[in-house]
């Protein structure tokens, strides 16, 4: 079996920014064991996987541990492969998932929106565990599908050293830690031992739960955001209720072929 394989820097203008994401197009799903096993010798924070159907494509997306529910650079990633390197001649893509439904990426000169669902959080006690595994206490901590922790400034956003060993203890999928922006509305990091990722470069899906949050401290719907990895990735972002849209650019990196 021979599988294509694309590797593309997801919300940046440049190769070496951003974050990695591979891209593998199938005719038909082939065992989710396999797509386990690829994703883990990529090695990357995400593989995302995708089939073509009548008007749309499915897709599924991996960690090098485990199949996740929903992801944002594999998803830019792969719709910058289909826009750029497939021959697609639309505009606007409908992908469908089996685990977060459809998502809609469009296309406008090299940028590229995706349109996710929005996130609600909740906000839970500020724990030990939590201070410990950061380093630093935080002003608030709320819980989404990951826990989203809420600093002062920037500059303690920069500062923090993790131990990853101690957040991979906390019961949940991500650990998002954000503040106000000094160029930008705000700034994220994100962390996810439980999932193989010590620490994502950018992470679109953390964006579902930060826009929402932002949106209403703010009280703005377009915000602009940047996640101050070391590899940094900007993100133009707008929030529209129960959805929320999510946009950035790509560059190719590396294409090849998987043989199985």
């Amino acid at each position: 079996m021979t599988i294509p394989l694309y590797q593309v820097d997801a919300f940046s203008d440049h190769i070496f920014g951003g974050n990695q994401a591979a891209v593998c197009p199938l005719n038909y799903w082939i065992d989710t064991e396999i797509m386990q096993n690829i994703a883990m010798e990529n090695n990357l924070s995400e593989t995302a996987f995708f089939v073509p159907k009548d008007d749309y494509f499915e897709i599924r997306w991996f960690t090098p541990k485990v199949e996740i529910n929903l992801a944002g650079h594999p998803t830019l990633a792969t719709a910058w492969v289909i826009f750029n390197e497939l021959n697609y001649t639309k505009d606007v893509i409908k992908f469908v998932s089996p685990l977060s439904g459809d998502l809609i990426v469009e296309k406008k000169n090299d940028l590229i929106t995706m349109d996710f669902p929005a996130y609600k959080t909740e906000p839970i006690p500020i724990t030990g565990e939590i201070i410990e595994g950061l380093g630093l206490e935080p002003l608030k901590v709320l819980k989404s599908r990951d826990l989203l922790i809420v600093y002062k400034d920037q500059t303690e956003i920069e500062s923090i050293n993790p131990d990853f060993g101690l957040l991979e203890k906390l019961e949940t999928f991500g650990i998002i830690i954000t503040a106000p922006g000094d160029n930008c509305d705000f700034v994220s990091r994100f962390f996810a031992p439980r999932a193989g990722i010590n620490e994502d470069p950018v992470t679109g899906s953390a964006h579902t739960i930060l826009i929402p949050y932002w949106a209403e401290k703010l009280k703005k719907d377009k915000l602009s955001a940047i996640q101050v990895s070391e590899r940094k990735g900007h993100l133009s972002c707008e929030y529209h209720g129960e959805r929320v849209k999510i946009a950035g650019k790509a560059k190719l990196f590396m294409k090849g072929e998987i043989y199985i």
